[in-house]
Order: C-alpha cells, then structure tokens, then sequence
C-alpha cells in the first residue's frame, strides 16, 4: 500500500499479564489483499468495451463480460490480473489487464460496548486501540477501563487491554496497532 516499510506485527508479553499483545516491527510489506467492498478499475489494453470500474461484491467475486465470475476477495491485483487475462484468452490473443484499487472500503476495525460511538470505523494506516477508542468518541463513565479486549479478526486470539497501559508509553506492549477485522470490547 505504498509504503516502502511496512510494520509486521509480532506477539510479545504484556507487563500486566502473560497474555501476548503486538509490537510493531520492521518487515517486508506484504502486498494488498483486495476485500469485500473494495472497488477495483480493471483495465484491458485496447479494449475499452472489457474495462470496468466494479465493487467486489458481499460474496468476494466480481463479473466481467467474456470472464464471468471471478474471485476478487483475498487476492492482490497482479494474482486477479493474471486470472482474468487467463479467462480473456480465449477470447482476445495475448490480454493485457491491469487491475488497479480504486477505493479500500474493506479494511475495518470494530469498538463496541461502553464508549460514546460504537461501530465500525475505515483502517487507513495504522490505527491504534487508542485512536480507535478515540474514533468511537472515548469511553463512558461506565466502561471497565481495565477489562477491554482486542478480538483478532479472522478467529485470532483475544488480547486484554489495560486503558492505564495504553497511555502509559512505558507500558510494555502498551498500545498497538490494530489489524483489519480487529474489534475492540469495552465493557
């Protein structure tokens, strides 16, 4: 996503208890994984009636004339190029597509429970438990603000929050990055 660094994220112990919580480190990028909601320009050199702007749609596919049906969801834009320019040879010799993300709607983080706005909010870069807590308006004056939980997206593992951990940047493993998918509980 641009980037020429990205930040992996690696489990580590918390100071507070033995569960792990991320800690950004250097890394490789790994390239973009078009999602649900995405919208894609996809492109076929000289033939403008085979270019299309399209949403992924809710199901992850995506239909263009002569291709079909084709699986957007999960994939980067050189691995859909590759199969749509596969389905197109049948059809056009020696395709050229190129597939470009118009838009990322997919990438999400969720806080839900005791804060002023709960919902689901656009991960555009990275995105902290506290920039997320402060996107949903901050915590209410009823929120256990030792008793929050990170639920990785995907099934991951629950991370427990200390609110006193996430401010204190000594803390370590205090505030992380969140992932897309990611929901913070506030009870």
């Amino acid at each position: 996503m641009g980037g020429v660094l990205a930040v992996a994220l690696q489990l580590v112990g918390c100071a507070h208890d033995p569960q792990p919580a991320p800690v950004a480190t250097a890394g490789t990028e790994e390239p973009y994984r078009i999602g649900r909601e995405d919208v894609l320009d996809i492109s076929v050199w000289r033939d403008p009636d085979l270019s299309r702007t399209l949403p992924v749609r809710p199901d992850g596919f995506i239909t263009l004339p002569m291709a079909g049906e084709v699986q957007a969801e999960g994939r980067t834009t050189v691995e859909l190029e590759q199969d749509i320019a596969r389905r197109l040879q049948k059809y056009i010799q020696n395709p050229r597509v190129t597939v470009m993300v118009r838009e990322v709607n997919s990438a999400r983080v969720f806080v839900t429970g005791e804060v002023q706005k709960p919902g689901a909010f656009p991960l555009r870069g990275n995105v902290t438990v506290l920039q997320a807590l402060a996107m949903a308006g901050g915590l209410t004056e009823f929120a256990d603000r030792n008793g929050m939980m990170v639920i990785r997206g995907n099934n991951g593992p629950r991370i427990p929050v200390r609110y006193s951990d996430l401010v204190d940047r000594r803390a370590q493993g205090g505030d992380f990055p969140l992932q897309p998918g990611d929901t913070v509980v506030v009870p």
